[in-house]
């Protein structure tokens, strides 16, 4: 199937590694420039140098996406290098797990800041050159963990938060030929996950609680990215896609 994304731009952040440097693999796969977008500059130019090598054209560019004037330059030279993005991939997250009462206010606000303030300059960077062509694609990272996790309040909120900046950006983007949906996936077994030390415990109890009986991989959420930046796709916006295997109670 031609998903129609041969020669597109698409920018997805936190791509140097686990799902962002899948979907960023994924992309070039289909024929799309890919700006590969880390604060980890090394790490990003990894990524690049292999779509690179296949035969695709790739860019690295290492950026903290919390801050407005860095993301505004990231964004500058992308448009420079490969051209104005056509699709954004608001991969970048982090968590800081800990309860609420241990919790430190320097945590909690790099969580919103990485999750929900990183999408916001993102989105606020790249739209312009969208609503100019007519054409746009936003798909923003959440995660099953909207529905609570112990120890996960901060994370849980920032990714709720992004279900509800994902519907009002499209209904205030719709008329102007851009969509943008929001994907939550469930645990999904990142190189991240399995260097943990109590990685085959985590495992374990994640299976036990996902219906269809096995972990999801980085390439089964990079496709349904791709399908949702597609052609095929242009008449689903504002929606919340659940890739979790089944789970979404904790």
């Amino acid at each position: 199937m031609d998903f129609g994304l041969k020669d597109r731009v698409v920018l997805i952040s936190g791509a140097g590694r686990g799902i962002g440097r899948v979907t960023a693999l994924t992309f070039a796969a289909e024929g799309a420039a890919v700006a590969v977008v880390d604060m980890d500059g090394d790490a990003a130019d990894g990524v690049a140098g292999e779509i690179r090598a296949t035969g695709g054209r790739s860019a690295a560019f290492a950026c903290d996406i919390t801050q407005s004037a860095h993301v505004e330059a990231m964004v500058t030279s992308v448009q420079s290098t490969l051209g104005g993005v056509d699709v954004l991939v608001n991969n970048a997250g982090i968590s800081r797990d800990v309860t609420l009462l241990k919790m430190q206010e320097s945590d909690w606000d790099r969580v919103m800041d990485v999750n929900m303030k990183g999408t916001f300059h993102c989105c606020r960077a790249v739209l312009p050159h969208m609503k100019a062509r007519r054409w746009g694609r936003v798909i923003n990272l959440s995660s099953r963990s909207i529905f609570g996790n112990p120890g996960q309040t901060s994370y849980s909120a920032s990714k709720l938060a992004i279900v509800g900046f994902t519907r009002s950006l499209s209904l205030e983007q719709a008329r102007n030929g851009i969509t943008v949906n929001a994907l939550a996936p469930g645990f999904v077994e990142t190189e991240g996950i399995k260097s943990h030390r109590s990685y085959a415990q985590l495992k374990e109890a994640a299976v036990a609680r996902i219906p269809v009986g096995f972990l999801g991989q980085p390439e089964d959420i990079a496709s349904t990215i791709v399908f949702l930046a597609s052609e095929q796709a242009r008449y689903i916006t504002g929606t919340t896609v659940f890739a979790t295997g089944g789970r979404f109670s904790s």
